[in-house]
């Protein structure tokens, strides 16, 4: 089963931009990667980037294909997935993905396979039903579910804390200095960043 990888090279992780500038979102997009093909390698897999731009950074070229496609993400993948090969998609921002992760989604004898996010869309997918096509807009976890279904094909979803954990917001670093140990989360204490527990609710501050 090949294993795809989008990453946006060109735009990485916009709504950070309240906490990180346009260059270190380039660079913690990247390590949040470097994270994903740590345990995809890990878990016997051979990955290659979907990039929308090109990458020049050998932590990545040194270890996967690197295709670009400049396309929306749902093109994209659709695009690959037309010729019916089985395929395993994981996004780029899961800091906290295992190989046991990768190997659940591998090892699912479902025709598609799905790993949630905790907001609704879907962080990573198994496809080996060849008429399967994504669309990642909006609540996608349940519209894929559904296509699935309207193919008559088999659906399995794997629940897992961190498949499910993508970093979108500021708040979601907390998250990768709680549980993460890779390079992502030694991206963010470098950086300066910390828990801030003051308001209740944890959350991240960065120390100057």
């Amino acid at each position: 089963m090949r294993c795809l990888i989008p990453f946006a090279a060109d735009q990485p992780k916009t709504r950070l931009a309240s906490v990180l500038s346009t260059a270190e979102r380039q660079s913690f997009a990247t390590a949040m990667l470097i994270d994903v093909l740590d345990a995809v390698d890990a878990a016997g897999v051979d990955p290659t980037v979907l990039s929308t731009a090109l990458i020049d950074d050998e932590r990545v070229t040194g270890r996967a294909a690197v295709t670009v496609d400049d396309r929306d993400l749902t093109t994209a993948v659709n695009a690959r997935l037309a010729d019916g090969e089985p395929t395993l998609v994981v996004m780029a921002d899961l800091p906290l993905v295992t190989p046991t992760d990768i190997q659940r989604l591998r090892e699912s004898d479902a025709e598609v396979t799905i790993a949630p996010g905790l907001g609704g869309g879907t962080n990573a997918l198994a496809v080996r039903e060849p008429r399967f096509r994504v669309d990642y807009h909006g609540a996608s976890y349940c519209d894929h579910r559904r296509a699935a279904a309207d193919l008559g094909a088999s659906v399995k979803t794997v629940d897992s804390r961190r498949l499910a954990t993508d970093v979108d917001e500021p708040d979601d670093l907390a998250e990768v200095l709680i549980h993460g140990s890779g390079t992502a989360h030694e991206w963010l204490l470098e950086a300066g960043f910390e828990l801030d527990t003051d308001g209740g609710r944890v959350g991240v501050r960065r120390v100057e």
